[in-house]
């Protein structure tokens, strides 16, 4: 049983769901050297020679640990389905560990956005903050999604037909509304953040300046969602609600990254150790006197 069997069987038995789209484009990069292979027979030298293979051609670690766990994931359905007798390990790169300390807190926001010299990056910087958006749903976000009436924006483009990571519809808060009514009246186009009437592709390079120039760490457009999702939880906010701010289907993702920023963290644990609720602590040597006393 080749692995070009087992991936089309899969295919097949997961049609219309949004995995299937993207196996489609992933299987380009895993074709030629597992497409002929006996599932069975794959080896960890196999899997190190596709991630040097695709790391020479200036692939990120991160594709290919997806790439690579896509495999495993068809080799474990198949043989939960008895198709094959046992699915081989599937060796895939270490990713370094998430740096989600990096954030900002909200007068550092304050400051990036007001180091902003252009319009349309200082709108990014709060539209990022205020929605916990991801860059690229924002860049998209067009006017039609923006609803003063209900209070609300959407992140989610009806446009985009292939599998992509969650969006959410979140509420629009007073600092968002007041800048975003006066950034429609000067619009010149259909989209949020533009610029001379044209829709922004990259603020990176904004981002990093404003960052320097306000005396702030280095800035990506990712560091606001994750500084909005901290504060959250710095906050108190439930884990669930924060969820759904991210557009995170599996509340378990949020938890076990920002959960350890709110103050209920382990606050239970810790109560659990305390030793002076009942009575003012005794001394060692006051114990010792007591005793022989």
């Amino acid at each position: 049983t080749s692995v070009s069997e087992l991936w089309e069987a899969y295919r097949v038995d997961k049609a219309g769901r949004p995995v299937v789209a993207v196996m489609f484009h992933e299987w380009k990069a895993l074709r030629d050297r597992f497409g002929a292979m006996s599932a069975e027979a794959i080896t960890i030298a196999d899997c190190r020679a596709h991630t040097e293979e695709r790391r020479a051609k200036g692939i990120k670690d991160g594709t290919i640990v997806t790439e690579l766990g896509r495999i495993r994931m068809v080799l474990r359905w198949a043989e939960k389905r008895q198709m094959i007798g046992k699915a081989p390990h599937i060796e895939r790169p270490s990713l370094p560990k998430r740096h989600v300390d990096k954030h900002l807190t909200a007068h550092q926001v304050k400051q990036l956005a007001a180091a902003c010299k252009a319009p349309h990056l200082e709108l990014f910087v709060h539209v990022a903050y205020g929605t916990a958006g991801r860059a690229a749903a924002i860049l998209g976000l067009t006017w039609d999604r923006v609803h003063f009436d209900r209070g609300k924006i959407d992140l989610e483009d009806p446009d985009i037909e292939i599998a992509h990571k969650g969006r959410a519809v979140v509420p629009l808060t007073k600092t968002l509304r007041l800048r975003l009514l006066e950034a429609q009246r000067l619009s010149r186009s259909e989209f949020v953040i533009e610029w001379a009437g044209q829709r922004v592709g990259s603020v990176k390079k904004g981002l990093a300046t404003a960052a320097k120039a306000a005396g702030l760490p280095h800035v990506h457009p990712h560091m606001l969602r994750h500084s909005a999702a901290v504060r959250q939880a710095e906050q108190g906010v439930p884990m669930e609600e924060i969820a759904s701010y991210l557009g995170h289907s599996n509340p378990k993702v949020t938890r076990d990254i920002y959960a350890r920023f709110s103050p209920e963290a382990l606050s239970r644990g810790a109560a659990a150790l305390e030793l002076d609720d009942d009575e003012p602590p005794i001394s060692l040597a006051a114990s010792r006197a007591k005793a022989a006393g």
